[in-house]
């Protein structure tokens, strides 16, 4: 095998592992919820033809259509996901009036995966663990306590990393997905007529015969596709090509086979509709089957979680939060981090939606509006890329949009009627996480306009200095996060020092709206005269900020630092509530709290303790 299959057969086992874990899953409880869930549907050869159908057209258009063809082309130079997403429509709408709805629109996605990042744990390990009940009835009470101490133990070997474990979560998921299909097989081999379950005209009849039956079904139905913008999401780490080819070739027909299977099965015993899934199998096999779907639900759970610490880190170095202590887990690889604020915020709820939930039935409603609130964005966001990345016509677009924006739509009414049943959870995190990360966005926004109020330019510092002013030997880097005037820091070492390094670099550190940055265009700098400089440094949004690595850089511009004889200035704002114009007052005291609490530059920058000079400031806002 040449290096390069070989290579692409890596990336291949690589996306089956962490791409498809979520939509893998799908199937323990996809169609037992539609025919058994909170609006149960009779079992009749009619109506599990037409609910066949359905599923299967559901996640062609929403899955293979929208993701896979059209979605996964809008990348953000190789990454996908929504933060992604938003900062490519930004760049392009820039200027827009539509600019500003669409970053909320964005940000809303954002809100929307935390509470999918939260319940998805908590249904798959949930279902998977039900299979209990099929040994026995009287192991119903173990479920609730085996699914807590799986995913407690999961959660706690997040700061170990998943580079080891990481190595087997693509043979695992081989095996799933090779069990969902032989599963799917031998029981469409009893009842052959189910293929003809592939017609849409199945699913027509079904929704147009039975309305409200059919309206219901699709708030279930859409469980089927939930994981299906993951394929987006994690195309920055496999590549759009692994992940069609795996899609194409393996996941989509694994899927189908064993939803059709258990689609046969349901024509010869309705009763098997408590759990389709397991019956698939003889009594003797649901113990192994148990044990490699919980493996397979760890795998989709340890996606989520990933995805999670990617998305914070993103938001982070957008604006969106507050500096985390982020750790890098791998020296290898960089996108495997831990973030321990998200990691124990994750853990808490989750554990809470499975006590509190009790069964994956009841948290399949909390599910579905995370999912069809996401895609229905993400159809959005797309639209702005079609036009003015892609040119495509105006008419084309708009048929294509309003015809994706219909069905989304669709699924999400269908799962907006279940917010009693649970689906006001989703709802109350996404609102909750919405809140604190345009609090924040905003709150960063006010504190960068006090702080242009109070700058002074740097010219009129420079006159003030006169030549009796000492200097101290050795190079002063003063942060700041305006790219012009001075910084606070500057200045109250001026006024209580009367002193001024030898040589002093104004340094601002900008997130580009791209993942990366190359290393030759990390740093710029530009001579102010007298010792001084400004110094621009970029980092994309996907990169974890260096300050120090990033100085050492301008040697090749003819600036070297001698990290022994370089101090750092940072100025400690300490955030005022006021009754200026700005933000509600309890708006401004949530921000001040975040403030608070954030990672110290010291530690998000990576600057070395033992250099930093830190010079506290007041800022009302």
């Amino acid at each position: 095998m040449t290096e390069s299959r070989q290579k692409l057969a890596g990336l291949l086992l690589g996306a089956l592992g962490v791409v498809y874990g979520d939509i893998g899953t799908s199937p323990l409880y996809a169609l037992r919820e539609t025919f058994a869930g909170h609006h149960p549907i009779p079992v009749t050869p009619e109506n599990v033809f037409g609910v066949l159908s359905l599923v299967f057209w559901t996640v062609m258009l929403l899955v293979t259509v929208k993701y896979v063809l059209i979605i996964m082309r809008a990348d953000n130079h190789g990454e996908g996901g929504s933060l992604a997403l938003l900062a490519l429509v930004t760049d392009l709408t820039r200027g827009m009036r539509v600019s500003y709805p669409l970053t909320l629109l964005g940000i809303f996605a954002a809100a929307l995966f935390y509470g999918d990042s939260m319940i998805t744990p908590a249904i798959s390990v949930l279902s998977a663990v039900e299979g209990l009940e099929v040994i026995a009835p009287e192991l119903e009470a173990y479920v609730v306590p085996t699914t807590a101490v799986v995913l407690a133990g999961l959660f706690l070997l997040q700061k170990k990393g998943t580079g080891a474990v990481g190595m087997l979560f693509g043979p695992i998921m081989l095996v799933w997905f090779a069990v969902l299909a032989v599963l799917g097989v031998i029981n469409i081999l009893a009842h052959p007529g189910v293929l003809a379950a592939l017609a849409p005209g199945y699913a027509v009849a079904f929704v147009v015969g039975n309305p409200l039956a059919g309206f219901f079904a699709l708030g279930s139905v859409v469980l089927a596709v939930t994981g299906g913008e993951a394929l987006y999401t994690d195309m920055g780490h496999f590549g759009r090509a692994p992940i069609r080819l795996t899609w194409f070739g393996f996941v989509l027909p694994a899927l189908m086979l064993n939803y059709l299977g258990q689609g046969a099965l349901l024509l010869d015993n309705p009763a098997a509709v408590t759990n389709p899934f397991y019956r698939l199998v003889p009594d003797w096999a649901v113990a192994p089957l148990i044990c490699l779907a919980t493996l397979a639900t760890v795998i989709a759970s340890q996606a989520v979680i990933s995805g999670a610490f990617s998305v914070a880190r993103q938001a982070v170095q957008l604006g969106l939060l507050p500096r985390m202590t982020i750790v890098h887990t791998s020296g290898a690889e960089e996108g495997q981090i831990y973030v321990p604020f998200t990691n124990w915020t994750l853990v808490f709820a989750v554990i809470a939606l499975v006590v509190g939930f009790q069964s994956s039935s009841n948290l399949a409603a909390a599910y579905g509006i995370a999912v069809t609130g996401t895609m229905m964005i993400d159809t959005i966001l797309v639209a702005f890329v079609m036009l003015y990345l892609w040119k495509w016509p105006r008419l084309l677009v708009a048929v294509l949009i309003g015809g994706l924006l219909l069905v989304d739509f669709a699924f999400f009414s269908a799962n907006f009627i279940k917010v009693t049943q649970g689906g006001w959870f989703s709802l109350f995190i996404a609102v909750l996480s919405f809140t604190v990360l345009t609090t924040w966005r905003r709150g960063r926004a006010l504190v960068r306009t006090q702080l242009g109020k109070q700058s002074v330019p740097l010219e009129a510092v420079m006159r003030s200095l006169g030549p009796d002013i000492s200097r101290a030997k050795g190079t002063a880097v003063f942060m700041t996060s305006t790219a012009d005037g001075v910084p606070a820091a500057l200045l109250h070492n001026v006024k209580h020092n009367q002193t001024v390094h030898d040589r002093v670099l104004l340094v601002t550190v900008k997130t580009a709206e791209t993942p990366y940055v190359a290393e030759a265009e990390r740093a710029s700098v530009a001579a102010l005269g007298d010792g001084f400089w400004r110094v621009l440094i970029r980092f994309g949004f996907m990169e974890s900020p260096d300050v120090p690595a990033a100085l050492a850089t301008l040697r090749d511009q003819g600036v070297a630092l001698d990290p022994m004889r370089t101090s750092y200035f940072l100025s400690r704002d300490t955030i005022v509530p006021s009754l200026y114009p700005g933000m509600a007052v309890w708006r401004e005291r949530l921000f001040a709290f975040m403030a608070l609490n954030a990672t110290r530059a010291t530690v998000f920058f990576k600057i070395p303790t033992e250099r930093v000079v830190e010079l506290g400031t007041q800022l009302e806002i």
